[in-house]
Order: structure tokens, then sequence, then C-alpha cells
């Protein structure tokens, strides 16, 4: 029978969570490199660097790998027969582990997590609760597998209750692109079938704790039902051309991890979860004989990229730029972006907009400005700001007409696709939609060599601020005229992925 610890499960727990803050698990590390050898769509590859790059600069670093630096999720498998000191459940021993993890003075973590998410959205202020999810099992010992999951992926879950005889590779084909870009692909694809509805989702997210191993049984060939749809579907969803950032290429997913579970005779529940190019996970066992360390990974486990920015980008001077100089931009050119950069996301655009309702003042002026997408990680040491990679725009949808109408905007910058909504008032307004990578947040933020917040400070990391860019490279997504590579870059690679044989994938 052991006896764990108290401080040694929360410290266990605040160390695992730095850990897979600045650490890719090394099979993903892999498998990335892997794709970027065989990629052959120029933007997908320039995507797949630039994760790459900031991969390495964040085990470099030891510096989140994203500005998402997630919710904590926490599978326990306690044995029957381990003790725990008494004094504290679980859940507040898991959440005086992130509380400390997220507040490391040398490597503070984003706070994401709001309380009353229906009402006052209230920023918890140390990224507590935990996701904790817990199963008894035999022996004494405690297994502990934790992750760090961005909202971006989370929200591009789906769920649905298929009849028996339905098509499972069907209905994840039909959904995919509707996922769009802002789950960050490439990533992998957590699948969980049977049981219940809740039980269908909660086998989605943990087989994503499982290793990148498709490479495995692609050699040996599939053993089960299950194997053979991994394979079907890793085959058919990158024959969807999706690719990197949804711009159009050979990888859209890494892996497919499926998890089941018996079912009703009636039923055939089926979850699917993505994990993003910010994948976190780490396992460990605590046995009583104190707290689990984790040596950090050689860093010649990362390749050597050389890359020196988005071949052939055009500079851009933010503070000179007008409407006619925009007009020129073509979707899929790639940029650098020096000078004056606003911020915002969800909760400043709303503040705008309800201010503008009751015509009351900005406090910024948005004239002629670009708007970066962001929350930033909060700096440490020398930095201007933590990393600082783009979130999903798509949120910003339906403040698009006001931004780029009474507000004044020129452009945007995120990442992942824009709706129609959306496209269409940039197109109205001749305004601009770019992207920046997302998963390579660290890269990002070092472009950013100033930054000030000038309005909204309450936010916190939803705050206005500006920004001083050098040659922050980006992507134009949407132009002008309303072209989208969104819609052009998948479509074309969809095309070319039909013409390659299998043998190439």
């Amino acid at each position: 029978m052991s006896q764990i610890r108290q401080e040694d499960f929360i410290q266990s727990i605040a160390d695992a969570f730095q850990y897979i803050s600045y650490f890719h698990p090394l099979d993903f590390v892999r498998a990335m490199k892997a794709a970027y050898d065989r990629e052959q769509s120029p933007a997908a590859k320039d995507a797949l660097a630039q994760i790459l790059i900031n991969s390495r600069m964040a085990a470099e670093g030891h510096r989140p790998l994203c500005q998402d630096t997630g919710m904590a999720v926490v599978f326990l498998k306690v044995g029957m027969e381990a003790r725990f000191e008494p004094g504290m459940t679980l859940q507040a021993m898991v959440d005086e582990g992130v509380r400390r993890a997220y507040t490391h003075p040398d490597n503070p973590l984003r706070a994401s997590v709001l309380a009353d998410p229906a009402g006052t959205r209230k920023n918890t202020r140390d990224n507590t609760p935990a996701v904790v999810h817990v199963e008894m099992v035999p022996g004494d010992k405690v297994d502990v597998t934790v992750a760090a999951k961005g909202g971006g992926s989370e929200n591009k879950a789906h769920f649905t209750v298929l009849n028996p005889s339905d098509s499972i590779v069907d209905w994840v084909l039909s959904v995919l692109p509707e996922m769009g870009a802002g789950w960050c692909p490439p990533g992998i694809l957590g699948i969980g079938i049977g049981g219940t509805p809740e039980k269908a989702l909660l086998l989605a997210k943990e087989a994503l704790m499982g290793p990148v191993d498709i490479h495995e049984l692609l050699a040996r060939g599939p053993g089960s039902r299950v194997e053979e749809l991994r394979l079907e579907l890793y085959d058919k969803v990158n024959a969807l051309g999706i690719g990197a950032q949804g711009l159009g290429g050979l990888t859209t997913v890494l892996d497919v991890k499926i998890l089941d579970y018996p079912t009703h005779a009636a039923s055939l529940p089926v979850g699917l979860i993505p994990n993003c190019a910010a994948t976190r996970h780490l396992h460990f066992t605590l046995d009583g004989s104190g707290p689990a360390s984790f040596a950090p990974p050689a860093l010649s486990e990362w390749p050597e990229i050389a890359w020196d920015g988005p071949a052939g980008a055009r500079r851009v001077n933010l503070d000179t730029l007008t409407k006619a100089d925009t007009a020129t931009w073509k979707a899929g050119e790639r940029l650098l972006l020096t000078g004056k950069l606003l911020t915002g996301r969800d909760a400043a655009h709303k503040r705008i907009a309800d201010l503008m309702a009751r015509g009351e003042p900005l406090p910024v002026d948005f004239h002629n400005k670009f708007i970066y997408y962001v929350g930033p990680v909060d700096p440490v040491r020398d930095e201007a700001v933590g990393p600082a990679g783009p979130t999903t725009a798509t949120r910003m949808d339906k403040f698009t007409d006001l931004m780029l109408g009474p507000v004044g905007l020129l452009g945007m910058v995120g990442k992942s696709e824009r709706g129609p909504e959306a496209i269409a008032s940039i197109k109205q307004h001749g305004g601009v939609y770019c992207i920046a990578v997302g998963g390579a947040a660290y890269l990002v933020s070092k472009a950013i060599k100033a930054a000030r917040v000038l309005g909204f400070v309450e936010l916190g990391m939803e705050a206005i601020y500006e920004f001083d860019v050098v040659d922050m490279p980006v992507t134009v997504a949407v132009d002008s005229r309303g072209e989208s590579v969104h819609e052009s870059g998948p479509r074309e690679w969809r095309i070319k992925i039909g013409k390659i044989p299998v043998s190439g994938h």
C-alpha cells in the first residue's frame, strides 16, 4: 500500500503543466518533421517550418509553445490500495498544482479560464479550476495524464448519434471541412465511439493522450476494425487537401486516434475532438516514493530548419499604409509587417460595439490601422511581450462590418478562415484579412519589439495593446476583392492529391 504525500502530488501536477507548456511530445515533433519533409505546397511547407522552429525555440527558452496555454485537463487512474494524506480533495490538489504552474514567476502561463460562463465571465486569474476525470483501478499507484487544451481546437469538437448502419467515415469527412482551420492543423483527431453521449466525447479526449504511431500501423497493417478505421480516416482526411493552417497541402492530420466502448443496440454515439499544432500532454506515475521528475529532452531531437522569413515576401510599412496599397495585395501573398499594430479580441470588440451604439468615444483611434486578434502571454525578463500567436478570427466575424466601416479599420490579422458575412464585408469596404501561423506564438512574439496597453486594461490579456512590430510574417488570406486562400488552397490541393499515387501519402 503506497502513501501519496499531498505536496508530492501537487508539485508533480505543477511541474508537469510547466513542462508541457514548452516541450512538445517528441513523437509529435518527429511526425511534424516527416510532414514537413513530404509537403509539396509552398504555403503549407512555410507554415510547418514556422511551427517546428517555434517548437525548438520554446524548448530552448522554456516559454510557451502557444499564447493559448490551454485549459487544464487531468486524467487520474487511482489505485484502490493507494492512500492520500488527509486534508484536500483530489480536485483541490489538482487545482493547487495548476495554480502554481500558471503563476510561475519564471514562466507565467496565460490564464484563460472564466467563471460564471453564461454571466459575468470573470477570469479566475490562475486558470483554475481544472477538468478532472477519475477512475478507480487495481493496485496502489496513481497514474496521471495532464493535458493543456486550447480553445481553438476545443471549439471544433463535434458529437453525433448515428444510426447503427451509418458510416462513421462519412460523418467525419462531412464535418472536417466545416471545422476549417481554427483548430490549427496539422494535428491529431481523437474519436470516441460507443457508450453514451458523454462517454463518446470523453473517449475522444482520452484518445488524444496516446502517442503518434500511425506510421507503425501503416507499416504492419491493421489488426482490428478500429485500426482499419484509423487508416481509412487518415488517408481520406488528408485527401481533403485542407493542409497546414487550412492553406492547402498534403497533411491535414498527423494521426487519427480512436477509443471505443460497448453501446446500446439502438445507438452509435460518436465524438470527435482535435488536437492542434500545440499538442501538449504528459503521463507520469506516483508510487509514494516522492514527486515525479521530468527530464528535459535533448535539443538534438528537434530538427534544424533554415528559415529567414517567407520566401519572396513583400515588406509592408503599417504606419504609411493606404487602401490603395492593400488593393494591390492578392490572396496567398506573403508579407512582412513593420510598424504600429493594434490588438483586440472578443471582449474588446464587444466593448467597442457597445460604445459605438451609445455614441461614446473609443479609447483608441482605429482609422487606417490594422488589428491583430491576439491575447498574449505576460512578458518576462527582457521580453516586450510573451508568446503572442493569433486567435481564431471567425469569432470576430459579426463585428467585421462595424470595424471596417464606422470604426475605420484598414485590415485584420488572425488565424483560420473568415465566414461569408465577414468576406462580404471585407469586399464591400476594400479591407483585407491576413493570417499569422497558429502554433508559432513564440516565434511571432520575437517580431514584437514593444507593447503598451491603450484601452480596456481591466480585460487583462484581452485589452487593446499597441505593438511595435518588425518583419512580422503573415499571409494574405482574404484580399480586397473577397478572394479567400482558405477556399482556393484546399480546392487546388484536393485536385492535386487526387492525382498523386496512394504510396505518396
